[in-house]
């Protein structure tokens, strides 16, 4: 299984593109902005998209990418493309995106019957399979329902795990501690200087970022990918990372757009 780094980071600016990651070349993890890099062609070979949570920057580039490839789709008699999400996040979608204000409800175009796209709820410990792949979600502790996702090519094979946006969660590392875990991709989204932002929101910074590290059993070794840095703290977050003084020792790295993992 591919795993291509579409976007990573907390907010936009130049070379910024936020949360988006494609599974070979059918499934999206998340659709932010960096989705809007992909060719025409590429995005009509998507077929599943799952989404950790509702907010923008997870979610943004989701309504212009199927109002993209509408056409291409209807021609080639394309099935509905699946959008999987908790229950709160489709109805939040529903309610404030896909409302015929904001921007059409393409779950009725062309018509109810034979959409453009379909709503397919899942529930935390589910397992999504798609073709080969088995996506188990996750639980994630945001400021709205949220997930993250463990992802395997194939019974048996080692897991890239991403934890979604999430402050602190114990029960996300009971379920990742008896998983084979090859990459985990979490999140730092502010430095220690906003230590009280990330608690409010539900974020993490670094020295909250290493008590969660410090839940990670000492015999599982996954390479660790630092992700959704705020811009503006980007080189800060980094430093601090840089510093901390985890045990074990961790492999940790900052994830980039286009980086490319075979798991």
């Amino acid at each position: 299984m591919r795993v291509r780094v579409l976007g990573c980071s907390g907010a936009i600016a130049q070379g910024c593109r936020t949360t988006a990651f494609l599974l070979d070349d059918d499934v999206l993890i998340d659709a932010g902005t960096g989705v809007g890099d992909l060719s025409l062609e590429a995005m009509l070979r998507i077929d599943h998209v799952l989404l950790s949570h509702s907010h923008l920057d997870h979610v943004a580039a989701l309504p212009l990418m199927i109002d993209a490839v509408a056409s291409g789709r209807l021609a080639a008699g394309a099935p509905a493309l699946q959008v999987h999400a908790l229950p709160g996040t489709i109805q939040a979608l529903r309610a404030h995106l896909f409302n015929d204000t904001i921007w059409p409800d393409f779950t009725t175009i062309p018509n109810a019957q034979a959409p453009l796209m379909r709503f397919v709820p899942f529930q935390i410990g589910d397992v999504v399979a798609i073709g080969d792949k088995r996506i188990e979600i996750l639980p994630a502790v945001h400021t709205v329902p949220a997930a993250g996702f463990a992802v395997a090519g194939q019974t048996g094979s080692a897991h890239w795990v991403f934890s979604g946006d999430t402050g602190r969660n114990p029960a996300f590392w009971a379920r990742v501690n008896q998983l084979d875990v090859a990459h985990l991709v979490i999140e730092t989204a502010f430095s220690d200087r906003e230590t009280d932002l990330a608690l409010r929101s539900q974020h993490l910074a670094p020295s909250l970022l290493a008590e969660e590290l410090a839940c990670l059993s000492p015999s599982r070794r996954p390479l660790i990918h630092i992700t959704h840095t705020k811009p503006a703290e980007t080189a800060l977050i980094i430093e601090e990372i840089h510093r901390l003084d985890t045990q074990p020792r961790r492999d940790i790295r900052w994830l980039s757009a286009g980086q490319v993992f075979e798991v």
